[in-house]
């Protein structure tokens, strides 16, 4: 320690004895002195003896002899077994001096009224200080080996008081270091541009480099000196208080699994969002912050280092990975598919990234790739177990009032949005299904009737089917089972022309959607859109048979002549059967809906190409029988331009209306 302004009471009898010895055995007396009875000479003496001794008490020890002497007796006490076997060294007077000067300085520094700070001192006091520290320790642990002898245990006694209250200051100081870190200073970049390198984490959250290097300082003197298990406990305590502080700003609330549990999906779609930004910036970016801060700080100690950092990142982690459970543990339900993935892919992604941060084989780190494992594996199971009830709840679902108009039914909207969406997460669920799919394989030796290919399998060709993975045969499960259930909601309308409208719309909706879906199209595949579209031309043909034969029945000349003349009563019926079909089926059927308007371009012209030329045809062959006048305006109602505007007015979802004839 630095030398001080005060000196030391020194032993003024052992000093007077040593010199009065000096002076006795080593003094020549002069032959130019007067012998007389020798007073004078003698008084000259003690006062210039007394003169030397008021200059050395009025200067301070010289410090650098004072340390000297003291490295050199803890050198020997050292070489000294301290069994037993000698007698221990004789302690020097440089002690006294030496902890009289350690507690001057130590109490000058921490001071309750106007402590100074370690960190503000000049470097080469500062030095000085952490120096003496050390010198301290090393002369405590050397006068231990002899503490059974009185004089030694006195002085030990006294050095380790000083020790101790030098480390509590070192301690404080530390702790005031720690808490200087900005954490409003630190940038997050969660979402880094993909097609650029990832950045390399070389930064300390928060530090400067001075700021680094003084804890470093610290740190060591303290574990040198046994303090190791304080020194940790300081750091772990200020850097968990930091990292709490940067969660709060990234907006993530730690909570229990039950809190987690207790809130409403919508509150918990909103935390979602906001654990993944977390766990992303803590994997990537502030965990390795971390390790590189511990390993600066506590660089020389290995071990402290790694236990430290063991604890602290399992803190955080454990709480990262019990939300990510408890969403797992939720209800399951079809609208929560989408916020599992999401918190699947990043356990997923952002797991390998601690490869980099934990040592090889590390115990912890094994242990959290092992909950979040684990944790991902019950997320899968949820997202296996949402597309299993989705196929089930159509098949079960039996809804009994028909959708009004023959329209697309929500459910088969739902489906389908539903599929579409699955497939922009086509990858990740290809995966989750297939590690499913080893894990029941694992558990028997047959393939889990799941995973089965679906029994209507007339839509795929066996080479598809082969080539098909679990999930994807699963879609192909929910497809089958939506067709099932549609065909039977068909047979909740009386009318069967409208049960084949309800068909097409459901199974143009359908096909439209599949193949606007890359990844949909590809699952179902080209086998599935040829069957899919042939259906639909056959529910067509069916709904023309059943809508518009009778209609052109009576258009048709067969039983209208007798005896080679045309019977005017006959034909007056059948003019006025074909009025009241038409007027019928246009007042229904503009009530039905076709939202698809290439189908319901499809149908109207069809249907006029169908009726139109039979009608005219029929017309220019028997309207000249009735009396031209009021006889052919009451039975021939329409001409056929008035049949194609009608036609055009079906399918639309109007109130309908009889049509009048065209004026």
């Amino acid at each position: 320690m630095e030398p001080d302004s005060s000196s030391p009471p020194e032993n003024s009898s052992e000093k007077n004895d040593e010199q009065q010895d000096h002076c006795e055995g080593g003094g020549e007396v002069t032959e130019d002195l007067k012998p007389s009875d020798g007073s004078e000479q003698k008084e000259e003496a003690d006062k210039q003896r007394n003169d030397e001794e008021g200059d050395q008490q009025d200067q301070p020890p010289d410090i650098v002899k004072v340390t000297d002497e003291i490295d050199q007796f803890i050198a020997l006490l050292s070489s000294d077994k301290g069994d037993g076997d000698n007698e221990p060294p004789k302690l020097p007077e440089s002690l006294e001096q030496y902890a009289f000067l350690a507690e001057a300085k130590i109490a000058n520094y921490d001071m309750s009224d106007v402590p100074v700070k370690w960190s503000e001192l000049p470097e080469e006091l500062s030095t000085s200080l952490l120096g003496n520290v050390a010198r301290i320790h090393k002369l405590c642990v050397s006068l231990s080996k002899f503490s059974s002898e009185s004089e030694y245990a006195t002085t030990l006694n006294r050095f380790g008081g000083i020790l101790q209250r030098a480390l509590s200051f070192f301690e404080e100081e530390f702790r005031l270091l720690l808490e200087e870190c900005n954490v409003n200073d630190i940038e997050y970049s969660s979402d880094p541009d993909p097609e650029k390198e990832p950045p390399v984490v070389n930064y300390f959250p928060g530090y400067s480099d001075d700021i680094i290097a003084k804890l470093h300082s610290l740190g060591h003197a303290l574990i040198s000196a046994g303090h190791e298990t304080e020194c940790c406990q300081l750091y772990f305590l200020e850097r968990r208080k930091a990292l709490d502080t940067t969660f709060d700003r990234l907006g993530y609330e730690k909570s229990s699994i039950d809190d987690v549990q207790k809130k409403n999906w919508d509150a918990m779609e909103r935390d979602i969002a906001t654990w993944i930004k977390t766990y992303k910036e803590f994997s990537k970016n502030i965990l390795p912050s971390e390790r590189n801060l511990i390993e600066s700080v506590y660089a020389g100690h290995e071990s402290a280092s790694l236990n430290l950092f063991r604890i602290l990142s399992r803190s955080f982690l454990i709480q990262i990975l019990n939300f990510s459970e408890a969403v797992a543990m939720t209800k399951r339900s079809d609208e929560k598919l989408f916020k599992f993935i999401d918190v699947y892919e990043a356990l997923r992604d952002h797991i390998p990234a601690l490869d980099g941060v934990f040592p090889a084989d590390d115990g912890v780190h094994e242990l959290i790739k092992s909950d979040a494992t684990l944790t991902r594996c019950k997320l899968g199971e949820a997202l296996i177990c949402i597309f299993r009830e989705l196929e089930s709840n159509i098949k079960t679902e039996s809804g009994k009032t028909a959708v009004p108009g023959g329209a697309v039914h929500p459910s088969t909207r739902y489906t389908l949005n539903y599929l579409n969406l699955s497939c922009e997460y086509m990858e990740t669920l290809e995966q989750v299904f297939k590690e499913h799919q080893k894990i029941e394989r694992a558990d028997s030796n047959r393939t889990g009737p799941e995973f089965e290919a679906p029994k209507n399998q007339s839509s795929n060709s066996n080479e598809e089917v082969t080539a098909q993975s679990p999930f994807q045969l699963q879609l192909i499960r929910v497809m089958d089972s939506l067709d099932s259930n549609l065909e039977a909601k068909s047979k909740l309308y009386k009318d069967p022309s409208l049960s084949l409208i309800f068909l097409m719309n459901n199974g143009r909706y359908t096909l439209q959607k599949v193949k606007g879906s890359p990844n949909l199209k590809t699952v179902m595949g080209d086998s599935w859109i040829r069957k899919r579209s042939s259906d639909l031309r056959s529910y067509h043909k069916s709904y023309q048979r059943e809508t518009w034969g009778k209609v052109l029945q009576c258009l048709n000349a067969e039983g209208l002549t007798v005896h080679g003349k045309i019977s005017k009563p006959a034909l007056k019926e059948r003019f006025k059967s074909f009025n009241a079909m038409f007027d019928d089926i246009h007042k229904t059927q503009s009530s039905w809906l076709v939202t698809d308007e290439q189908l319901q371009s499809e149908l109207r012209v069809s249907i006029s190409s169908l009726v139109i030329p039979a009608y005219r045809s029929f017309m220019a062959r028997f309207s000249s029988t009735f009396t031209p006048g009021r006889q052919t305006e009451k039975y021939v109602k329409y001409q056929p331009e008035d049949i194609e505007t009608y036609i055009d007015e079906l399918f639309d979802g109007s109130s309908g209306t009889q049509p009048n004839k065209k004026k």
